[in-house]
């Protein structure tokens, strides 16, 4: 059996873009290892969620760790930055940031344990981190220059189909409502150009279909964030399959000419 390391920036992150293969690869007897590189800091919590005296970090610490058990990882780690906040927030100029790290010591910390670990794979984002976040973004960096330091040939790229997701939202009304209803902000970036990659260029889609219930109960894990009105949690079975039933990935090298791969592993 393998081992894979998915890399990623926030609490939550893990669950929304990679879980379901995670718990694939995990069900199948591989190793599975979760990076998290920030504790999400800026995240905006719940109101009420946060108990006196507890940080928004340390809950969302919680979270990860209670995310991961549903998810089946064997192994969490913080890599210890915190969180940068959006593009052009003044979080971004915060030294202890994420996007701030001396690039060399942060791909050091995760160099480390990849080899600890022996990685056969590493998921990272795509290289405008899926929507242009600055942690995202610094996830593709470091995780690139960190796989590329400890010999991993096979490194992902998990990104969103968005040639699918304007499908969805042109195609299916009601699928378009309910994203605005619930999140206006999300709708709106989802017509980006820069969000998520063109089908065309995706390499990889991982059916996860048989995950749903257990994906949707890892995003509600992290409570400070994601509530049962949230956009998630407020999806039905359909629109929730219909959105997150298959995660995506491209690997760097030639463009797909066939089908699309299935397996993170071959």
């Amino acid at each position: 059996m393998a081992t894979m390391v998915n890399f990623h920036a926030h609490p939550d992150d893990e669950a929304i873009a990679t879980s379901g293969t995670m718990m694939k690869a995990a069900d199948d007897g591989h190793r599975v290892v979760l990076v998290v590189a920030t504790k999400g800091e800026q995240g905006e919590p719940v109101p009420g969620t946060l108990s006196p005296g507890e940080s928004l970090g340390e809950r969302r610490e919680a979270e990860t760790l209670e995310a991961a058990r549903i998810i089946g990882a064997h192994r969490v780690e913080f890599l210890g930055y915190e969180d940068s906040g959006m593009a052009g927030d003044e979080a971004n100029n915060n030294p202890a940031s994420f996007w701030q790290a001396d690039f060399d010591e942060a791909v050091e910390r995760l160099r480390r344990i990849l080899e600890e670990e022996s990685a056969d794979v590493l998921t990272v984002y795509d290289d405008h981190g899926g929507y242009g976040h600055p942690d995202h973004i610094q996830v593709h960096r470091v995780g690139v220059e960190a796989a590329r330091h400890a010999g991993i040939e096979k490194v992902f790229h998990a990104t969103m189909n968005r040639t699918q997701i304007l499908r969805q939202m042109a195609e299916v009304e009601s699928f378009a409502e309910a994203m605005e209803d619930i999140d206006i902000e999300r709708a709106e970036r989802m017509r980006e150009e820069e969000f998520g990659t063109d089908e065309a260029d995706i390499t990889h889609a991982v059916d996860v279909g048989a995950y749903l219930e257990r994906k949707r109960a890892a995003m509600l894990a992290h409570t400070s964030q994601i509530t049962a009105d949230s956009f998630f949690g407020s999806m039905t079975d359909e629109q929730f399959a219909d959105a997150f039933g298959t995660e995506w990935f491209v690997a760097p090298g030639p463009p797909r000419t066939g089908d699309f791969a299935t397996d993170l592993f071959r």
